[in-house]
């Protein structure tokens, strides 16, 4: 069963949350790209896209879309004043050089020490590698937003990662539909709660062994009223 819109909208707010003004910020597709829906319009970011956008804005409105502005994932996307359309090329040298202030990715698989593995599950098609290698090396901060267990309710926080990896201790936050889990010296520290599930439930479906924060936030069921 798949997940929820509310958790879906839950999960992007709160990633929308790390976002500071000024930052530049690449989004994967999936969640992150409902992220720019949820940010505070006094903010000023900068969104880039692999595929050629610097400048992205929120969804468009339904019957106003732009056929030829997308997402790296295909989607429709609006372009903010002072946007910038380039080709791939210039998109990913921007990514190699490290102007990239955080990335937010999907993934399959992330271990109790940062590694990453989002890009393929052998003997499965798949598109191609795509930009994951360069962001998760080169950003300077990378967020993952997944769902906490896979469809056969596995944990898709592991001690160590079985799909092949995209890159090794990258991973700086990890944000799942239960949980918010931060990477601490080579450490996962649970910070965040989403109600109704509680520190026994997460310790339940989770492989990966993990800490406690001194604080822990609970994210109220309401939390996307007013969205």
């Amino acid at each position: 069963m798949g997940m929820g819109k509310e958790m879906k909208i839950k999960m992007a707010k709160r990633a929308a949350e790390e976002i500071k003004d000024g930052m530049i910020v690449n989004l994967g597709i999936g969640i992150p790209s409902l992220i720019p829906d949820f940010l505070h319009p006094d903010r000023f970011v900068m969104f880039q896209a692999e595929n050629g956008i610097l400048g992205m804005g929120s969804s468009p409105p339904l019957m106003q879309e732009d056929e030829n502005l997308c997402n790296a994932g295909g989607f429709p996307v609006t372009l903010n004043q002072g946007g910038a359309y380039f080709d791939s090329a210039t998109a990913f040298g921007m990514i190699r050089k490290g102007y990239i202030d955080m990335t937010i990715l999907g993934s399959l698989e992330v271990s109790e020490k940062g590694d990453l593995a989002n890009w393929i599950v052998p003997g499965k098609r798949v598109p191609g590698i795509g930009g994951a290698t360069e962001l998760a090396a080169r950003a300077k901060k990378v967020v993952v937003v997944m769902t906490h267990t896979d469809k056969y309710g596995n944990s898709k926080l592991v001690k160590s990662c079985k799909l092949p990896l995209t890159s090794r201790k990258c991973v700086d936050m990890i944000i799942t539909d239960l949980g918010v889990f931060h990477l601490v010296n080579e450490g996962l520290v649970l910070t965040d709660i989403f109600e109704p599930y509680s520190i026994d439930e997460i310790k339940g479906k989770t492989d990966a062994d993990f800490s406690l924060s001194e604080q822990i936030r609970y994210i109220p069921e309401s939390y996307i009223e007013g969205v």
